[in-house]
């Protein structure tokens, strides 16, 4: 599945939520974001406009191993319309 082009940090700690992803702080314009399923994780997420795409692949690439998931399949429960 293709990465959406047009994701802002603020929308993408918003879809972690799903996931149990909570703000835990945020250090000038990047969140850390926290969860406790499957193990303690952490993600550090831009909080810019627009993500670059091959920094939002990384971060989906980070939960998609936490949670021992394909990048697309956690594409589609994120970003779903």
């Amino acid at each position: 599945m293709k990465l959406p082009r047009d994701v802002s940090g603020p929308r993408l700690v918003k879809s972690l939520g799903v996931l149990g992803y909570e703000p835990t702080r945020q250090s000038g314009s990047h969140v850390r974001v926290t969860t406790n399923q499957n193990g303690e994780h952490h993600v550090t997420i831009p909080n810019h406009e627009t993500l670059r795409v091959g920094t939002l692949a990384g971060i989906l690439k980070d939960v998609s191993e936490h949670f021992e998931i394909s990048r697309d399949e956690l594409v589609e429960r994120l970003f779903a319309k």
